[in-house]
């Protein structure tokens, strides 16, 4: 039987990407570590069974975003119980949103978002 683990992203800036998911989002820290034979510092973050890691290649001295395009792939998405509460916290938080909230009638609405490194990311709530 097969069980997503984790999603990762990679990152510019370490403090400020644990900083957006844990104060805009409300993802909780659970660990920090440098792999010194890789050169990469990473963490790993939770949003209730959600695992997502964070990536910071130590040999990059100018990290590059990715382009905010359609169709917003590959992006993360993270399932929500009130979409009308999780905009709010979007807006509330000053995150932008990229596109949304976007519906199919009776079946399901999304809306997409960033962090600070342009690693897409989702809202969806399902109506089925």
């Amino acid at each position: 039987m097969a069980k997503c683990d984790h999603v990762a992203f990679q990152v510019g800036n370490m403090n400020a990407a644990i900083q957006f998911y844990t104060e805009k989002l409300g993802f909780t820290l659970s660990s920090r570590a440098v792999n010194q034979e890789e050169m990469e510092e990473f963490v790993f973050l939770a949003l209730g069974d959600l695992r997502l890691e964070l990536i910071q290649d130590l040999h990059e001295t100018a990290y590059q975003k990715p382009s905010v395009k359609p169709p917003y792939c590959p992006h993360l998405a993270i399932e929500t119980d009130s979409m009308e509460r999780a905009v709010a916290r979007l807006k509330e938080k000053g995150v932008p949103i990229i596109r949304g909230p976007l519906v199919i009638e009776g079946k399901v609405t999304w809306v997409y978002f960033a962090d600070p490194d342009n690693n897409i990311l989702e809202y969806v709530q399902w109506y089925e």
